[in-house]
């Protein structure tokens, strides 16, 4: 396990962990700081919850997140026209997969984006989650977790629909993995079973 260190309430892991490296960006920053690279732990008893996002799919259906409690859950900032998501997309598409097993769910926020190529890009990269095109309202619900130039950007969600860790900027496999292997072994008896909205 990679060194960690406690920051206000929350655990962040150092840049060198994951294969792009940057620079660690903690929520206690303003919100006005310009935005790097990072993953950031939140300890279990700092964790923001996920906003309660409703919207219409790629694929015309209407999906809540509210619906998908219970399950860990991994939500992927993306557009079609991003060259650091069209990078990370196999590795995120690979985990969506491995664990699907285990009840976590992802769901996908397609934002400022052509309908068209957004399913060209679901399709060449076999993306097998939902994504919901995004309004413009999306990424604001988000405020002081997701910056709303941050794309890509990633949240692991628990059980209980707390944000437990997020990666603004591109993740990896290993990194995602990680992640979601750790809330899963915080709430193993939750998270398995189906699910609405599951792929």
């Amino acid at each position: 396990m990679v060194a960690a260190v406690a920051v206000a309430g929350m655990v962040t892991w150092r840049s060198d962990f994951w294969a792009d490296g940057g620079v660690v960006r903690t929520a206690q920053q303003p919100s006005g700081e310009a935005v790097t690279t990072g993953l950031t732990l939140y300890a279990a008893g700092s964790r923001p919850q996920v906003p309660e996002l409703r919207g219409q799919t790629l694929d015309g259906e209407q999906l809540a997140l509210a619906d998908l409690r219970g399950h860990v859950l991994v939500i992927n900032v993306w557009g079609s026209w991003c060259q650091p998501c069209r990078k990370e997309a196999p590795d995120l598409a690979r985990v969506a997969r491995e664990t699907a097993g285990r009840g976590v769910r992802f769901v996908g926020i397609d934002t400022r984006d052509n309908p068209a190529a957004a399913r060209a890009f679901v399709r060449a990269f076999k993306v097998p989650y939902p994504s919901i095109i995004d309004d413009g309202h999306m990424m604001l619900a988000f405020h002081g977790v997701i910056p709303v130039s941050a794309i890509p950007s990633t949240v692991v969600v628990d059980p209980a629909g707390k944000i437990a860790a997020r990666v603004v900027g591109k993740t990896d496999y290993s990194t995602l993995r990680g992640l979601v292997d750790d809330v899963l072994d915080e709430t193993p008896a939750t998270t398995s079973g189906s699910a609405k909205g599951g792929s």
